[in-house]
């Protein structure tokens, strides 16, 4: 069998184009979160819950892409990594809505909660990034 190490095409250049994107509206949420607890300013909270649900938006299509390239392509030595991956940000999609349930209460009510899954949320996207570089790396061709 052969094993492709990188993938080609119009869906994986959308994947790559789309795929950071949430993560730069869960960072963002996360800073406000921190922001809203330290300051109470309510303003912060809002910003913070439109970032979480934009994160959750735009992160829609290159989780189909992720889903479409995991378990509908052949089983290749790569395939490990990539089901690692899609666990991962799908955990941290899981946590971002329930962040976003969490940003649905009222003011100061969503203190500690939105700090602490905001948090979790970056942390599992952040484990995706590191786990997907440096497993690849290992990856014979």
């Amino acid at each position: 069998m052969k094993i492709v190490r990188s993938r080609n095409g119009v869906l994986y250049t959308l994947y790559s184009l789309l795929n950071p994107i949430p993560f730069g509206f869960f960072v963002g949420a996360l800073i406000f979160d921190i922001t809203y607890k330290n300051t109470g300013e309510i303003l912060w909270a809002n910003a913070a819950s439109w970032l979480v649900v934009l994160g959750l938006v735009s992160a829609i299509i290159p989780r189909l892409i992720n889903l479409f390239y995991v378990w509908f392509r052949p089983i290749q030595n790569i395939r490990k990594v990539e089901i690692t991956g899609f666990f991962l940000y799908g955990f941290a999609i899981v946590s971002g809505i329930s962040n976003a349930f969490i940003h649905s209460r009222d003011a100061y009510g969503i203190v500690p909660a939105n700090v602490i899954l905001s948090f979790i949320t970056v942390l599992l996207i952040c484990l995706y990034y590191i786990y997907e570089s440096t497993a690849r790396n290992d990856v014979e061709d």
